[in-house]
């Protein structure tokens, strides 16, 4: 563990008031968080690019904001590096006693409800009020809203609040799309915004049954518009031609063209 010792070496050094970076030294939990978060996106930037090379670096960048954030407890003397470590490896071996303690589960289906199980304890181990531990404690509201709703819709499932299979989530979509029409015709700017949200809602609640991940199907919509797209550039261009100048025939022409072209 030489390389981690080192890291955490160097951070304290950054941040020593005597000789260390000035802008490592400004840094709080709340300046780094959305560092955090943006370094998460590339770590899975480059496992869907299959780019490892570029993977190893963004983990890389990834512990440096655990780093980070660690050093910035030690400080506070909250806590460090080591008890991070500590906390996440005393969790892994609470959550698989099939793998450290000889525990028997019968299937996947067991195994999965003591996981469960154990998380809920958890929870309530932290909550001062443990009567009022709700089975949606733990889902991060600062999640992006697509992965927020999956997961609620999962912690809800898990103890029966859920459609028994897809068909009915497929009428609930019908049924939100009509509530959506409705307040369109009644030009209700509030409610509008309410049912979109519902009709988005219901669409990751129909992912999560057909067992796909609404957040990582919605980026491959986005990358699969931005490839379309940037031909339709490439394509006017070539034409010396532009955007402006063309009409939305002519622009779904092309965008028809590059399906047809495997974008």
């Amino acid at each position: 563990m030489e390389n981690t010792r080192r890291l955490v070496d160097i951070m304290a050094r950054l941040r020593n008031p005597d000789g260390g970076c000035p802008w490592d030294l400004e840094q709080t939990f709340e300046s780094l968080a959305p560092y955090t978060l943006e370094e998460a996106y590339e770590v899975i930037d480059a496992v869907e690019r299959s780019d490892f090379e570029d993977l190893r670096d963004e983990l890389g960048d990834l512990l440096l904001q655990v780093v980070f954030h660690s050093r910035l407890a030690e400080e506070q003397q909250l806590f460090d590096f080591e008890t991070v470590a500590r906390a996440i490896g005393d969790k892994l071996v609470r959550r698989h006693p099939h793998v450290f303690e000889g525990m028997q589960f019968e299937d996947d289906r067991e195994r999965l409800r003591y996981w469960e199980s154990a998380k809920v304890d958890e929870r309530r181990q932290k909550s001062s009020e443990a009567a009022a531990a709700s089975v949606l404690d733990g889902v991060a509201a600062s999640l992006p809203a697509l992965m927020q709703a999956q997961k609620l819709q999962q912690r809800a499932a898990r103890h029966g609040f859920d459609w028994p299979e897809a068909a009915a989530v497929f009428a609930k979509l019908d049924e939100e799309v009509d509530e959506l029409r409705s307040a369109c015709v009644e030009l209700d700017a509030r409610k509008i915004r309410e049912e979109i949200g519902d009709l988005l809602f219901v669409v990751v609640n129909l992912a999560r049954h057909l067992d796909v991940d609404a957040e990582t199907a919605l980026n491959a919509s986005n990358q699969k518009f931005d490839r379309r797209f940037r031909y339709i550039e490439a394509q006017l261009a070539a034409r010396e031609s532009s955007l402006s100048e063309s009409t939305l025939e002519v622009l779904d022409a092309l965008w028809e063209q590059a399906k047809r072209e495997g974008l």
